[in-house]
């Protein structure tokens, strides 16, 4: 039992390693979103040893940000500015604490009881089909400041988004978990081959930097707008939590418990919102690489999160992620919103969503045609849109709607 408990060399490698495999998709949005990717590094490392606190060490993750809250974080910076959407933010880890409470009363099924397929499915497609524009717009090179020719953009975009297929497809072992950080490197080659890429901040950078943190203010329009934003992270939660508990042969819904690791998700989401970083919950990515390494230490984890917390402190690290050209991400962004579309599609199938009933045709129809068309409840000072007002509109009509419509004859 000594070695268990034994911090090896190895041990601090391979938590190098699985940092290495969060890294594309961890710095990903911080810089989608216009937030400091060192403070999402130093609030990453800080939010995996909550959630290791929380869960008493027993589950093996690692925690980052969901790309569910690229588009609300982008709203939210463009409406209310970067402090307030921060204040949303750390709401939304209360949101968890909240569900983490009535598992811990009401068991593990009332999530399932709130949050059903039909409900969640078209949320999730919702969240992955409102932000192709976005990635269309970003792999076309509509950012771009430098004078550069259309085509070149284009090649840069798609080779890409390429590349990153490829590995997702093809690539073996390793390398298989790191298509994004793959694609990324393809992209920023082709893009200083071409010109685009602008080396003088990652010059003047110091080395030594202290993580430029940004303290919330909170504004109850911008809170009132995180909040359900929640509904579709709480689902992926569950998911990984049930994934990595299937590929380690033990179910952390009972020990720890899901109120456990739902509390873990949200302390550490509203701690990364109080330094100014993205929400921090558990990570598909690296279950990914817990599954090929078969290396299931929690320490490998708490590396992982030293790690990134020492690497937030290097100003050059910062410097060079935010050199990295938009239109590199744009091609990536293409696969993985569309991705998170095909998730909540999944979904639906997965569980065998009958849509000949009318009732789960009229919840899946109204979320997706108020989620991508655009729809706005104006209410003077506050506005409900996007996925804020498919999420409230989702489980309120699967709350009112009735169950079962027995079809008769009979008029």
């Amino acid at each position: 039992m000594t070695s268990q408990h034994k911090h090896s060399w190895q041990d601090i490698f391979t938590g190098a390693q699985m940092l290495f495999v969060a890294f594309g998709a961890l710095v990903l949005v911080p810089l989608l979103t216009k937030l400091n990717p060192n403070v999402a590094l130093f609030t990453a490392g800080v939010g995996t040893l909550l959630f290791q606190l929380t869960t008493k060490g027993k589950v093996p993750v690692f925690l980052a940000s969901s790309f569910a809250f690229i588009a609300p974080i982008s709203f939210g910076v463009a409406q209310w500015g970067i402090p307030a959407t921060l204040g949303g933010l750390v709401a939304a880890g209360f949101v968890f604490m909240f569900f983490a409470f009535l598992v811990k009363i009401n068991g593990s099924h009332v999530i399932d009881r709130i949050l059903p397929p039909v409900v969640t499915g078209p949320i999730i497609m919702v969240i992955g089909l409102s932000l192709a524009p976005v990635a269309v717009g970003m792999a076309m090179g509509k950012d771009i400041k430098v004078p550069v020719e259309n085509y070149k953009l284009i090649i840069i975009s798609m080779v890409s988004l390429l590349t990153t297929l490829i590995v997702a497809i093809w690539a073996k072992g390793f390398l298989k978990l790191l298509p994004i950080i793959s694609g990324i490197v393809v992209g920023y080659i082709l893009s200083c081959l071409f010109g685009i890429v602008d080396f003088q901040p990652v010059i003047n950078a110091p080395w030594f930097k202290v993580p430029d943190f940004t303290f919330p203010e909170f504004h109850w329009q911008a809170i009132l707008y995180m909040i359900p934003i929640v509904i579709a992270p709480t689902i992926e939660h569950v998911g990984d939590i049930m994934a990595i508990g299937s590929v380690t042969g033990k179910d952390y819904t009972r020990d720890p418990g899901l109120q456990r690791t739902l509390l873990g998700d949200g302390l550490a989401t509203s701690a990364a919102g109080l330094f100014g970083g993205p929400p921090c919950i558990t990570y598909a990515e690296v279950i990914g690489a817990v599954t090929l390494t078969r290396n299931f230490k929690t320490r490998v984890m708490t590396w992982a999160a030293v790690w990134a917390i020492l690497m937030s402190f290097i100003g050059k690290i910062g410097a060079f992620l935010s050199s990295i050209p938009t239109v590199v991400m744009g091609g990536i962004m293409v696969l993985l919103f569309g991705s998170i579309a095909s998730v909540g599609i999944n979904i639906l199938v997965k569980h065998k969503v009958d849509l000949s009933v009318p009732r789960n045709m009229c919840i899946v129809s109204l979320v997706l045609v108020f989620g991508i068309g655009g729809m706005i409840f104006d209410f003077g000072s506050y506005t409900l849109q996007g996925i804020s007002l498919c999420g409230i509109l989702a489980i309120v009509l699967n709350l009112i709607l009735p169950h079962q419509v027995k079809s008769t004859n009979s008029h």
